[in-house]
């Protein structure tokens, strides 16, 4: 190698040393300037984004295991208006589609994007997936199409959708009163209304995790699965559910009833096997509540609903008075038509006297003057007490969002009367919801023991089943109370002829029929007329309650609420599976 080649190569090595030597000078210059300090910083700290994934919420279903409210994909539609190229495409496009206004959507299309103020509109957010595959086959025929010198190829660039879970009913308005509904005001921030889906909001909801994504694709690792929120099964049979509607809705017609509730309850464990009430709604709509619901329209009648039930408290009445002591079954009293307590004179539900009648007696004549005069011998303290124990003072704390009760008055209140110590025996001046006479009458039906209304049989988390055990809250009256005036209603009915009773089952009940507060008073040309019976009498497994609210054809609870309960019940026990009693009996006595 010669002199002038070295040359060559020390003069490259030189002009290198300068260049590198500039570059790290012009390094340092640049990062000791304050603005560059502060990109750097801000770069330390964007290497990631952290998010909150919502869990999918639980589902409902029925005690045989149908699905109530489960979870549905459907499409937020948008524009980003910073990607939009062709407006009437777009336009033209999704109004063929889903219907909407041409020209709405052109104007939305046609907004331009102001940063950090406008850069998205959304045009439907509950668009279902089959209109998705609508919009995403034309995106695809539009890319493919092949077009002319001088035609433009359409295109919808700026139209967006994105997935997400809506909740869904598919049965409808069915058992609506008692699923309630979920609501979101976005897809992060939702919440459940009413019924099962607010009193276990936060266990259907599940736990929202917060996940870090980095920025650099090979420090992404594989997410944790977010598990689902908790799944309810319910106490409740769909078919029965159904069935007692029906029966509702046709004696709302027949009746000319404003409204109605029928509720079936589980006397032996406090479940509910079946809670219909009007009006109800689809909660597939539950944008709608406002005018299902006008004004104060309670959501669910049988647990917020307060009225006087007449002489079905009547039932009440005598179970306290025969545990007490304060009467037999055999015990005689002389009806004379009409009694005198705190000034003011009670009379019959037909003014007439009715001489000489035992405890059954008074019951099926549902005699006003007789149950004043049980009251009066089991005197005031003790009277109010049996109906703190039955829990006429407080809520049942049944699993439902939205219970409520009116204060029961007691002596001593400043509102309370002499006179009511009359009028509550009967059912009148006493406010109650049909929930609350369920579960106290329940313990009538039950031996003496009170159970806890509720409508979740189990709770399922990640796959485990936890079953609901069922809640005694008190036992108000002894066995044998419960079973004597149990025998006592049966006869009752039977002796009667009502038209409650059902060919082949022995059931014991009562009738009532109640009087409408006014700002003026009572009024008798319009009542809530009510039934309540339990069977098969020797050993109950159902408890249905009626209350119809105004029904014109009858003011009475024997001639309207009666006979539902009757066509329930013949539903019922084919529903449930119960055989007639002769079968029954003969079974028992063949495995004794």
């Amino acid at each position: 190698m010669n002199q002038i080649s070295w040359s060559r190569y020390l003069l490259i090595f030189v002009i290198f040393i300068f260049v590198a030597v500039g570059v790290g000078a012009r390094m340092v210059n640049i990062q000791n300037i304050p603005a560059a300090q502060t990109i750097l910083e801000n770069s330390k700290k964007l290497v990631g984004v952290t998010q909150t994934i919502v869990p999918e919420r639980g589902s409902i279903y029925d005690a045989q295991g149908r699905l109530l409210a489960g979870n549905e994909t459907v499409y937020e539609l948008g524009l980003d208006l910073r990607s939009i190229e062709q407006p009437e495409t777009i336009a033209s496009v999704v109004s063929s589609v889903l219907g909407l206004d041409y020209n709405t959507i052109l104007e939305y299309a046609k907004t331009k994007a102001v940063e950090d103020k406008k850069l998205y509109i959304v045009l439907d957010s509950f668009v279902s997936k089959e209109k998705i595959n609508q919009l995403a086959l034309i995106e695809e025929e539009y890319a493919h199409r092949v077009v002319g010198k001088n035609e433009i190829k359409p295109n919808l660039q700026g139209l967006i959708w994105t997935p997400y879970n809506k909740r869904s009913y598919p049965e409808g308005d069915m058992g609506a009163n008692i699923l309630g509904f979920y609501s979101f005001l976005d897809r992060v921030d939702g919440k459940g209304y009413y019924g099962v889906e607010e009193a276990y909001n936060s266990l259907l909801a599940g736990t929202p995790k917060q996940v870090y994504t980095p920025f650099d694709p090979q420090k992404i690792t594989s997410v944790d699965d977010i598990p689902p929120g908790a799944s309810l099964v319910l106490t409740f049979d769909r078919e029965i559910q159904a069935m007692v509607e029906q029966q509702l809705a046709e004696a709302i017609e027949w009746s000319g009833a404003e409204s109605g509730t029928i509720l079936v309850y589980n006397p032996e464990d406090g479940g509910i096997i079946a809670m219909a009430t009007t009006p109800r709604m689809d909660p597939n709509y539950y944008w709608t509540q406002a005018d299902v619901f006008p004004g104060s329209t309670p959501f669910n009648r049988p647990i917020s609903e307060t009225y006087e039930p007449g002489s079905v408290f009547k039932v009440i009445t005598m179970a306290s008075a025969l545990d007490a002591g304060a009467v037999k079954p055999d015990t005689v009293f002389t009806d004379t038509g009409s009694i005198m307590v705190g000034g003011t004179t009670i009379t019959n539900w037909n003014y007439g006297a009715w001489g000489e009648q035992d405890m059954t007696g008074c019951m099926q004549h549902s005699l006003n003057v007789c149950l004043t005069w049980i009251a009066t011998q089991l005197g005031a303290e003790k009277f109010y007490t049996y109906l703190k124990n039955f829990g006429f003072d407080r809520n049942t704390g049944i699993d439902l969002g939205g219970e409520s009760h009116w204060p029961l008055k007691l002596p001593g209140d400043n509102q309370w009367y002499e006179v009511d110590l009359a009028t509550n025996s009967f059912g009148q001046g006493i406010s109650v919801t049909p929930i609350q006479m369920v579960m106290a009458i329940g313990a009538v039906a039950n031996e003496g023991r009170m159970m806890a209304p509720h409508v979740v049989k189990a709770i399922v988390i990640d796959g485990h089943q936890y079953d609901i055990n069922p809640v005694i809250v008190g036992n108000p009256i002894k066995a044998e109370t419960a079973k004597a005036l149990t025998s006592m209603l049966v006869t009752s009915l039977e002796e009667e002829s009502s038209v409650a009773l059902v060919d082949g089952y022995t059931v014991a009940g009562k009738t009532g029929t109640a009087e409408i507060p006014t700002p003026f008073g009572y009024t008798s040309s319009v009542t809530n007329v009510s039934f309540v019976g339990w069977g098969p009498a020797e050993d109950p497994k159902f408890l249905v309650y009626v209350w119809l609210e105004k029904p014109t054809i009858s003011i009475w609870g024997s001639e309207v609420a009666a006979p539902v309960f009757s066509k329930v019940v013949q539903h019922l026990v084919v529903l449930m599976e119960i055989p007639p009693d002769q079968i029954r009996l003969r079974a028992s006595a063949e495995d004794r």
